[in-house]
């Protein structure tokens, strides 16, 4: 799996490092200190980005940040540093993709506006729920 990961990653890059709602996530290997990059669906805001792990606990970049959570984000284009923190607290979670929700299945921008203003409502209920057995990250850069 790791080698299609890299692949979609290298593939591209370019487009999810600026696609609305995505960033590319590096963190560093916890067994090898060398750094691996995750596309990853988000919401930003100001100097957080708000991520949540589609596999739980058991996602090679959640297990990294267990281990170190230094990380860098490319959103824009732009690279910045950050330090990435988990919050297991189901009300915290919820308090979080209730004033930052995202649309974690979707790179395109006509989606992300639709979803974020009309199906709102729907789009939020459904990350409270989803969020109730997902680690959610904020990075704060």
């Amino acid at each position: 799996m790791r080698r299609v990961q890299a692949a979609l990653v290298d593939a591209q890059r370019d487009y999810f490092s600026r696609a609305p709602g995505w960033v590319l996530l590096t963190t560093t290997g916890r067994r090898t200190g060398l750094p691996r990059e995750t596309l990853l669906p988000c919401a930003r805001s100001d100097n957080h980005v708000f991520l949540i792990s589609t596999y739980g606990w058991q996602s090679d970049w959640i297990r990294n940040l267990r281990k170190n959570p230094e990380v860098k984000v490319t959103c824009n284009g732009v690279v910045v540093s950050g330090h990435a923190e988990m919050i297991e607290d189901l009300d915290d979670k919820a308090r979080i993709v209730s004033e930052h929700p995202f649309v974690p299945f979707a790179p395109f921008e006509m989606v992300h506006a639709v979803a974020l203003t009309a199906a709102r409502p729907l789009l939020v209920a459904f990350l409270r729920r989803w969020v109730a057995s997902r680690p959610v990250v904020v990075v704060r850069t």
